[in-house]
């Protein structure tokens, strides 16, 4: 109910994303040109990602991304990636017969579009973290944590 939303909030701020949103508070960008390959190589680290599953070509040149953080459901998440602003969808997690089959289907049509997912903690967590700062400004009373959520799983090297 926060206006701008406190997980998407954080992760513009961890990205230093501010400057790129077409407007303040939405989860759409415009970026200086980049390809998927090193946009999703600098949302890993940036975010501090263990692993991260990229749908599309790693080289082509995007500028346009749309940010959907956790789980909202797979009809939000294809209606951003069919969104004709759209090249790259950056999400949490996803119901993979439905979302990420709609974003396969697309790439092998030959669509320019991409899909990052970075899986459902790490899309959140520096959402959490601005959360804990904007309770610091009004609890007093009691000390404010910010605690960091370990990623669930591991990555076989």
């Amino acid at each position: 109910m926060m206006k701008p939303d406190a997980i998407i909030a954080g992760v513009v701020h961890r990205l230093d994303w501010e400057k790129f949103q077409v407007k303040p508070g939405i989860s759409y960008f415009l970026l200086p040109e980049i390809s998927v390959r090193d946009l999703a190589a600098m949302v890993k680290k940036s975010l501090d990602v263990s692993m991260l599953r990229v749908i599309g070509d790693p080289d082509f040149k995007v500028t346009k991304v749309a940010f959907v953080p956790g789980a909202p459901g797979s009809e939000m998440q294809m209606a951003a990636f069919a969104r004709e602003d759209v090249e790259v969808l950056l999400i949490g997690e996803s119901r993979e017969w439905e979302t990420v089959e709609y974003a396969r289907d697309a790439t092998e049509q030959g669509k320019q579009k991409a899909m990052i997912i970075l899986g459902h903690v790490p899309s959140e967590e520096a959402g959490m973290e601005e959360c804990a700062r904007w309770l610091k400004t009004f609890i007093k009373e009691i000390p404010v944590n910010y605690i960091q959520t370990p990623e669930p799983f591991w990555v076989l090297p």
